[in-house]
């Protein structure tokens, strides 16, 4: 027996193994969190104010807003659901920052910024920090995320929720906490609650998920916390479905020709050997997040037209993640920098243009604060107002001064105490007798060649005032006209000097018809003028100056 084998045996201590310590974020990550979000909120705040102007989708938010929740909830049942949490967010936001413009759009600044940061975060997990940072920083640049980062809408804020739960996606996706997992659905099915088509993100996460062949496990996780995210939202879907009139202004795809270039770019992009890190592929989660929703829209606008680019908005995730992953691409097979830097000087001069015209209220299918301007131009005190048809009076409702000193002639019931957007109207013979004893009357209507609803109250406004009234002259702005019709031998419709120039502001012309007869100042012949116990926003001077 050897030495070593009579020897006693040495005891072996085993020592727990010792915890990977986390690392913490380097500097990569914060440059790719930061400049993303430093420079949204620039181009955020740049021009803001779009001259001070506000369009009718901004108009009714800042109108629902100042409401109670109460009045806003009663109001959803009727109208708007969908938006009814957005309305109830921005309604504590004025409370404690004030209803004014800054305040309407900041929010939605802030939101965009957040899903810049997340963007680049996603970007540096899936296909490193240079591809990352170019991601976050191409995605504020995006036409579509300028515009939407400027609006009083809820867009911003699902594309940030969105952004963000894809983040959490990617995460879970190698670790399966259930944490995790509640983490993704939870923020999935908010954005959810703010828009209902963010759940068209979710089926797109879904396809990702099985092009990159994840472990089951991971595909049972998801499908269990979707099914939760639909049976959160299936309530409001269903309540909503009956509110579908809402949507019957889309005649056709809105905007599509966005979608269709940014779509095909991003299959390009995709087909590169782009950078992979980890079992998610960059192009496997980008490519149907950018398709995707866009797609399943178009297929149900065959049936019901639907599709408007507003609606998936957070598409722009994936489009900022191909470009960000093929320029890290591009600059690895370049030698010299020259030509990239070419090419993105090129891009950035390329983008000065429409990033200055989104900026400006003609940008914007409509815009209230012109029209407002316009009736308080044209408006004598005591003319009566109509409204052909009845949904324009929330054109105007924001701004109440401009028709304190006219007489709603069709209104029986404002927009705050029914409940509704644009108040409820008198019966067809009522109108047509107050329209009578009026020999003034400003009318607010749509565009030229826009429809108008048909039902006996606008069957009767119109045959009233082509039987006993005649068209004075036409102020033109963008997304409406203001016509005044008179009847009577008034020596002057309109006093004044610079009554046959422009209107309100820059861009709108007024159209004058030669009559031979005159008006006279409105006859109110005991008819009560009824007045808006709306909020009141009144727009800086220069916005509605001549």
């Amino acid at each position: 027996m050897s030495v070593a084998e009579r020897g006693p045996a040495v005891a072996r201590t085993a020592f727990p193994p010792v915890p990977a310590r986390r690392r913490s974020p380097g500097p990569a990550t914060a440059v790719v969190v930061i400049a993303p979000l430093s420079l949204t909120i620039a181009l955020g705040l740049w021009g803001i104010r779009r001259k001070n102007t506000m369009w009718g989708d901004e108009s009714v938010t800042y109108q629902l807003a100042h409401r109670d929740l109460s009045q806003i909830w009663l109001t959803a049942q009727q109208i708007d659901l969908v938006h009814a949490l957005y309305y109830a967010v921005m309604h504590e936001i004025f409370g404690l920052f004030g209803g004014g413009l800054l305040t309407l759009r900041l929010p939605s600044v802030l939101a965009m910024s957040v899903a810049a940061s997340g963007l680049g975060l996603l970007g540096l997990r899936l296909a490193g920090p240079r591809a990352g940072l170019l991601a976050g920083l191409v995605f504020p640049l995006l036409p579509q995320v300028q515009k939407y980062a400027q609006e009083g809408r809820s867009y911003a804020m699902v594309c940030a929720l969105v952004t963000w739960a894809t983040y959490a996606l990617v995460v879970s996706v190698p670790h399966r906490a259930r944490w995790r997992w509640a983490v993704y659905g939870s923020t999935m099915l908010l954005a959810c609650l703010l828009h209902e088509f963010a759940v068209l993100a979710l089926v797109a996460h879904g396809v990702t998920l099985v092009v990159s062949r994840v472990p089951r496990p991971v595909l049972r996780a998801w499908s269990v916390t979707a099914a939760g995210v639909v049976a959160g939202l299936l309530p409001l879907a269903i309540r909503s479905a009956g509110q579908s009139g809402q949507v019957s202004w889309i005649g056709g795809p809105v905007r599509l020709r966005y979608f269709l270039v940014v779509a095909v770019m991003g299959v390009a992009c995709a087909r590169a050997p782009l950078g992979v890190r980890g079992p998610v592929r960059l192009s496997a989660l980008a490519v149907p997040i950018l398709a995707l929703p866009g797609l399943l829209l178009l297929i149900v606008s065959l049936v019901k037209p639907l599709f408007v680019d507003r609606y998936v908005l957070y598409s722009n995730i994936g489009i900022a993640l191909l470009l960000g992953a093929w320029m890290e691409y591009f600059h690895r097979r370049q030698r010299s920098s020259r030509t990239a830097w070419i090419a993105a000087v090129a891009v950035l001069a390329a983008l000065v243009p429409p990033s200055l015209s989104l900026r400006t209220p003609q940008s914007r299918s409509n815009d209230v604060t012109a029209v407002g301007a316009a009736v308080r131009k044209e408006g004598r005190p005591g003319d009566g107002l109509l409204y052909l048809s009845g949904q324009y009076r929330a054109f105007t409702a924001a701004s109440p001064e401009d028709t304190r000193f006219l007489t709603d002639l069709a209104l029986a019931q404002d927009a705050v105490s029914s409940n509704t957007l644009a108040g409820v109207e008198l019966p067809a013979q009522d109108i047509a007798a107050r329209m009578l004893a009026f020999d003034r009357i400003v009318a607010v209507r749509g565009p030229a060649g826009a429809q108008s609803p048909t039902n006996p109250q606008e069957e009767a406004k119109t045959s009233t005032l082509r039987r006993y009234f005649r068209e004075y002259g036409t102020t033109h702005v963008n997304g409406a006209r203001v016509t005044v019709y008179v009847r009577g031998h008034d020596p002057s419709p309109k006093a004044g000097a610079g009554s046959d120039g422009p209107g309100a502001r820059g861009g709108v012309v007024v159209s004058r018809g030669r009559l031979s007869m005159s008006a006279g100042a409105g006859r109110a012949g005991g008819v009560p003028a009824v007045t808006s116990s709306s909020p009141r926003w009144v727009p800086p001077a220069e916005a509605v100056s001549a």
